[in-house]
């Protein structure tokens, strides 16, 4: 299993606008194959936004990159100066 990590900065208190985007994104990511689950989460105080959204496999990973990565950093470039920290791990399954 592979966990994605987007995270956004953006103006403390900007909430709606990162809940448009959550609102456009999350259900297309969870429309592509290998999706298990996919959550948006919010700091309001410091402006720390982002999407957390756990794959079947990093090929699943990838795949969906390639479809969402190039919309989604458009859209999030329309609405903070700094580029999304986005990150691809590998999950640990204690046995």
């Amino acid at each position: 299993m592979y966990l994605r990590l987007v995270r956004i900065t953006l103006e403390p208190g900007a909430r709606s606008t990162a809940q448009n985007l959550a609102d456009e994104f999350v259900p297309a990511i969870k429309a592509q194959n290998g999706c298990n689950e996919c959550v948006f989460f919010a700091d309001d105080i410091v402006g720390d936004y982002g999407i957390i959204v756990l794959w079947n496999s990093k090929e699943d990973a990838e795949a969906a990159s390639g479809v969402i990565g190039p919309r989604l950093n458009q859209a999030i470039s329309e609405v903070s100066d700094e580029p999304a920290n986005i990150r691809l791990f590998e999950v640990y399954e204690p046995k």
